[in-house]
Parts: structure tokens; sequence; C-alpha cells
């Protein structure tokens, strides 16, 4: 009999992982709140780590096609004053780094995974867990049953919460950013792929993610933000004087911007219980400036599909599975 996983949040973890939960053998149903299944946002790092956990899920040649290998760019200060230009060879070891923006990832995977595996408008509120059987609690008072529970729900999981009832909500890093995206602006970058800005509590890059797109985001510390700014237009009319005509040239053509306020969490001493784990930014949340967030989220769910392989026990294989993230 086909064991049926419940997985929370269907974003780039939790489509990842009812790919590798699929190929494990498992029926999936994934369930998200929001009314769309399309993940809006801008640009991401895919490091090799995260293009082998692609190519196992079987969709790296259709994110590769749809992003960015950037190899030539400079480090400047704010003012333009170019610190170095570096260029990477064809083939670096270990392979390259990609740059996508989020909606391509994102929309390879769901193709994957189709449509119709993702139960949207469902805001999930707990769950009951046995070593072999969960029950999600709804909202709106519905339940779904399953055998396994994977909380991929994000920095603020209900999941995590609920096993963690007693954790102090997430934190400020003391860092806002403001993040765009913006097509038919490549000439502002010159014969270059990627700028990276350095300036006293500011850092700001600006790198080729697709034939036509560039993905942009400035961060600073919370202290050069007036209290209460959170307009990412107000924000950069405040910053833009700092910055050379690039910057200002690439931003201005851009409509698509967002305001964010970054937010930490300390380590948990255990990511599950019984038939429950998480995965990503539930688990392990990292700062956007690692370039890592999507691309661990990718590896644990890979991960996890291995665990879960073949008529295993699935307390058992959940902890292995822990543990092999965490050392």
């Amino acid at each position: 009999m086909t064991r049926t996983a419940l997985i929370v949040g269907a974003g780039i973890g939790g489509l990842s992982a009812g790919l590798a939960l699929r190929k494990a053998g498992w029926a999936i149903r994934i369930f998200e709140r929001s009314p769309s299944p399309r993940e809006l946002g801008f640009g991401l790092a895919l490091a090799p780590n995260a293009i082998a956990a692609l190519r196992t899920l079987g969709v790296a040649d259709v994110v590769k096609a749809r992003s960015f290998e950037p190899r030539r760019a400079e480090v400047r200060r704010p003012d333009g004053t170019v610190l170095k230009r570096a260029e990477l060879p064809p083939e670096v070891p270990g392979g390259p780094m990609i740059i996508a923006l989020r909606p391509a990832l994102h929309g390879a995977l769901l193709e994957a995974v189709g449509v119709d595996a993702v139960a949207l408008e469902n805001d999930v509120t707990g769950f009951t867990s046995t070593g072999t059987h969960v029950t999600l609690q709804m909202a709106g008072g519905g339940v779904a049953d399953g055998d396994v529970l994977i909380g991929a729900d994000g920095v603020g999981s209900v999941v995590r919460r609920a096993m963690h009832p007693d954790e102090a909500p997430p934190r400020s890093s003391g860092i806002v950013a403001v993040r765009g995206a913006v097509h038919g602006a490549l000439r502002h970058l010159g014969d270059l792929h990627a700028v990276y800005y350095l300036g006293r509590g500011v850092e700001s890059m600006f790198v080729r993610a697709s034939d036509t797109g560039i993905y942009w985001f400035l961060s600073m510390a919370h202290a050069l933000v007036p209290a209460g700014m959170q307009d990412p237009r107000a924000i950069l009319a405040l910053m833009s004087p700092r910055f050379d005509s690039t910057f200002r040239a690439v931003t201005s053509a851009t409509d698509d911007l967002r305001f964010d306020e970054l937010v930490d969490r300390d380590p948990i001493p255990s990511w599950g219980k019984d038939a429950v784990t998480l995965l990503g930014d539930a688990a392990h949340p990292l700062l956007p400036h690692t370039g890592q967030g999507a691309a661990q989220a990718i590896v644990d769910a890979v991960t996890v599909g291995e665990a879960l392989t073949g008529d295993v026990d699935v307390e058992r294989a959940l902890r292995a599975y822990e543990r092999q993230r965490l050392s």
C-alpha cells in the first residue's frame, strides 16, 4: 500500500520535498495557505550543491536554461571606485554557480510536481502524530491524514512552533533590505555580469539572472534607516546618493520592489519527533547573504527522500535524515 506524505508549504523546499518523496514511492499532498501556487519574489544563487540536488530531482536542465551563469564581476565602493575585477574561467572546480529569478526555479519545480498536488488556501494550524501516523488540522476545521509530515513552511513555521511552543519568535537580525528584479536594463551593467558594492553599513549587488533580467538587493544596518521607514522607494531615495550611476540607473528602472526586515532564529535541539520533521528555513533559517537558503532546502529535500526510500521505519528514517543534515 502506498504511503502518503503531508508537506506543509509549497515554496522551493516543499515542492522539492514533494518531488523527492514521489521519487521514493510516496503519494504526496502539499498544503499551501496562499491562494496561488506561483511564488513571487526575486533572485537566488544556486551553488554546485543546489545544482546537484536539482539534477537528482530531474529539473536541473530546465532551471539552468532559465537562469544565468555570471562570470565577470566587479567589487566597488558605493561611489563606484573599483576595488577588484574578476573573471571566472569556463570550467570552475566543483561546477558553476548560477543565478535564477525565483519564479524560474519555483516554476520548474511546480511544473514537475504538478499543480494538482498542491492544496491551496489551506492554513495549517497544528497536527497530532505518532510514530506511524500524522493528522493535520486546518483553520477551517478540515483535517488530512498521512504517514509522515514535512514542515517546509518557512522561518515562521507552524509545524516548528507546534513542536517547540516555548521557543521565542524570529528576531530582527539588525539588517533591512530592499530587493528588486528588472528586465531590459542589462545595458547598465556594460560588459559585466555582476557588480557588488561594499560600504560602511551597506552592501548591494546587481547580478544578471536570465537572458533579460537583473536581480539586485540593497541591505543595510537598521540604524541607517529612519524609524518606521518601510517604503522601498523612500529607502532608495535616501540611499541612492551614496552610490554610482550604475546603481542609480538599475534601481530607477525597477518597478518590482520589496522591503524586508531580515530575521533570524537560534538553532533548536531537534527538528522532529515521531513521524514529523522540518526542512529548509523551517529547520535552519539562513540570512540571504549566505547564498545558500534555497540550496540547503533543496539538499534537505533530496536527503529526506533518500532516507524514506523503501520499506523503512519512518521515525528512524527521519531521525537519520536529521542527523545527516545536522552533521
